[in-house]
């Protein structure tokens, strides 16, 4: 809600008592972007973070009337935003789901071989942890080349091998769960899987992990 008034611009008309609610609006706003467009994470945004710690009672209203739900992780230093709307099945339908919020979040469908590469990330970053050191997982290009190599159909052509997980490196990257870094020699690339994958691959399906690329790896198998 806009406070000025109208009729009276000068800034020195405002009651000093206001002036801290116009600020908390501007946190606010400040804060609802960014969780509208994606992710905010601790390390990136200091500032936005300690913010949203501050404030995030207040975002969790607000988007509440969205249909959405804060998912904030202050051990891991990430928050976004989720559908809080569930899929109801056809038989479940009724009039009343056309007064739904429409879902401002959106699902998207992943092809095989991007949805392999996070489980594949979050595999390693899952043996990173059990190891106790590190708290950070970079890999190389190369290496995550490597990581999809066994579940990829031969190829003779290295170049072109390389060039296919490079668009899944790419979506990967686009989606938000790993982060280009930086590098001197400007040859190989470096990339940081962020820890926002735990909250996509669940520790659940990860434990069924290794059956599933075992099958995978049967089913490649038998079409060679």
């Amino acid at each position: 809600m806009d406070t000025d008034s109208p009729m009276n611009t000068d800034s020195s008309a405002i009651s000093p008592s206001s002036q801290p609610v116009a600020d908390t609006q501007a946190e606010l706003s400040a804060l609802l972007v960014p969780l509208l467009k994606g992710i905010i994470y601790q390390d990136a945004a200091p500032q936005r973070w300690a913010d949203l710690l501050k404030l995030q009672n207040r975002v969790r209203d607000y988007v509440a009337v969205l249909g959405l739900e804060l998912v904030l992780d202050e051990a891991e230093g990430y928050a976004f935003l989720h559908s809080r709307r569930e899929e109801a099945d056809d038989t479940e339908m009724d009039a009343s789901a056309s007064q739904e919020v429409p879902r401002l979040i959106t699902r998207r469908q992943l092809s095989f071989p991007v949805s392999l590469l996070l489980a594949l990330l979050r595999k390693k970053l899952a043996e990173l942890d059990a190891s106790g050191g590190e708290t950070r997982l970079m890999l190389s290009r190369d290496e995550i080349v490597d990581l999809m190599r066994l579940f990829m159909p031969d190829s003779s052509n290295e170049a072109k091998l390389v060039d296919q997980v490079d668009r899944h490196i790419n979506k990967v990257v686009e989606l938000g769960f790993l982060r280009k870094l930086k590098t001197s020699t400007g040859k190989q690339m470096d990339y940081e899987v962020r820890r926002i994958i735990k909250a996509f691959v669940d520790a659940q399906w990860l434990s069924e992990l290794d059956q599933k690329l075992e099958q995978y790896r049967q089913q490649l198998q038998e079409k060679k």
